[in-house]
């Protein structure tokens, strides 16, 4: 598959990227599985319902990751490394709910070896439901992944 390589060189503060999903009840009991996290408050309806959520959220993380997709695959993209990332969790994601993630740098180290992000993710009706920095490693070397390209 190709992939939207950006210039290194070209990158500035300001620059952002986004991309939205729409999270489903299959989405949250996948990442149940894969991780092992069975919280009731994400599984069980009638337990949920009991809790000051009022009824099932979907894993904080859940979210976190679609911020790791924008960094991966979008800002700054293929081969950039997650070094690290603060995060805070402001308001429940339910299923349904179409949530934007959102990674805009805020600074660019020495060099452009590195970088520091403002992430964020809103849901449809403009909340934020979380916030945070991250610290990304930039690429050094982009390969084109693009069959056609000669």
């Amino acid at each position: 598959m190709p992939h939207q390589l950006l210039d290194i060189a070209k990158l500035k503060v300001g620059d952002s990227a986004s991309l939205s999903r729409t999270i489903s009840e299959s989405d949250i009991y996948q990442y149940a599985g894969i991780t092992g996290d069975m919280n009731p408050v994400h599984m069980d309806e009638e337990y949920a319902r009991q809790t000051p959520f009022g009824g099932r959220i979907a894993h904080g993380m859940l979210c976190a990751g679609l911020v790791g997709a924008v960094m991966g695959m979008k800002l700054p993209g293929p081969g950039a490394i997650y070094q690290g990332q603060t995060l805070s969790f402001l308001a429940p994601v339910r299923i349904g709910d179409t949530i934007t993630a959102t990674a805009e740098i805020i600074e660019i180290g020495p060099k452009k070896k590195s970088a520091q992000l403002k992430t964020t993710c809103i849901n449809q009706n403009g909340v934020a439901v979380l916030e945070g920095v991250a610290s990304v490693l930039l690429p050094r070397k982009r390969r084109v992944d693009d069959t056609t390209s000669q």
